[in-house]
């Protein structure tokens, strides 16, 4: 039986008099693939900046076990410090420094690696050097491993949206993480790119032995690459469970996928 890595508990958010997360409660297990979905305005993002803290939630608790192993409450942790933990999230909309090239916009992920200082790094000393040598080998490797090392002396500018969304990806790679939480990972893709995708994050399950956590609008997507499926409405569980249960499940069809009264 596969342990549990992300335990949230009775989580609630409020903005002013809009409750955008209501008492929620699921887990991730290890080497799992979950979905969170919902109707605009369900609350998933808000959960995310919840969940990596970018946001202090009002009640409830949101427990790690991060990559060392150890137990952490992630309301006791920065946002800055979240990644260490090797918690990391990409953005509905891509984040790239677009004048730099490929392999520099995957090394920016590996930042919170290094242990020399920037003293260390300015004055060029061994250990900086060996530091930068073994990071940039890692973005190669990372590289490689999404097919994308043809392109590394390129500029991210004017490459595909697809290619930019494996860069993103990338770069979380480089953080050693435990969990991934994607943000919308299909949008704007076609469809090869996004049957790619689904099989590209299965790849990067079993290779890098994390969990995902995704937020997607795309249904069959969802529903082929989910292990579990948390549906959510105003801030509310509807449901969590497999997508066969999800698929059937009346309350989850009523609010988001579309049943009617025919039916």
């Amino acid at each position: 039986m596969r342990k549990t890595i992300l335990n949230i508990n009775n989580l609630s958010m409020q903005f002013g008099g809009l409750k955008a997360v209501d008492d929620l409660s699921f887990d991730i297990k290890e080497n799992e693939i979950v979905g969170l979905i919902g109707p605009n305005g369900a609350g998933k993002t808000t959960v995310f900046n919840c969940i990596t803290q970018f946001y202090k939630d009002d009640t409830g608790e949101i427990i790690f076990e991060n990559k060392a192993g150890k137990i952490v409450d992630l309301n006791k942790v920065s946002v800055t410090k979240v990644i260490n933990h090797g918690l990391v999230r990409t953005f509905q909309n891509v984040e790239l420094v677009k004048d730099l090239s490929i392999i520099d916009n995957v090394l920016i992920g590996g930042h919170n690696q290094y242990k020399t200082g920037v003293l260390g790094h300015i004055l060029k000393t061994k250990w900086a050097k060996l530091e930068e040598k073994a990071q940039y080998e890692k973005a190669l490797k990372i590289l490689k491993f999404l097919n994308l090392d043809g392109l590394k002396d390129f500029y991210a500018y004017g490459q595909p949206y697809g290619i930019l969304k494996k860069i993103e990806i990338a770069r979380t790679l480089m953080c050693n993480p435990k969990l991934i939480i994607l943000d919308e990972p299909a949008a704007g893709l076609n469809d090869v790119e996004t049957k790619e995708l689904a099989e590209l994050i299965h790849q990067i399950k079993d290779e890098y032995k994390c969990s995902i956590l995704l937020v997607e609008h795309d249904m069959g997507f969802v529903m082929d690459i989910c292990d579990r499926i948390c549906a959510i409405s105003f801030g509310k569980l509807l449901a969590f469970d497999t997508p066969k249960n999800i698929q059937s499940n009346k309350t989850v069809q009523e609010a988001y996928l579309g049943g009617n009264d025919d039916e």
